[in-house]
């Protein structure tokens, strides 16, 4: 399955591992090691996760405030 990022998304992400650094040392790293189980999961069970409008799905993310919005077509995530 190949998974594309909007730019949006990806600066969206940069942001909030580096704020994640700046509060504690490591929890960036663990923030990304979320992210990234969550993208395997939405990888492996793509229809599993809550529709929340016009073909577009929810996947939270384990211990952090963050969701990842995507699309099956090419499971793009927004």
């Amino acid at each position: 399955m190949k998974i594309e990022f909007l730019e949006a998304a990806q600066a969206e992400l940069d942001d909030a591992f580096e704020w994640y650094e700046a509060q504690q040392k490591h929890l960036g790293v663990q923030f990304i090691n979320e992210f990234e189980a969550a993208i395997k999961r939405i990888s492996t069970y793509p229809e599993s996760y809550v529709l929340i409008g016009n073909e577009v799905r929810r996947c939270l993310i384990k211990r952090f405030p963050y969701g990842i919005l995507y699309g099956i077509d090419a499971v793009r995530l927004l």
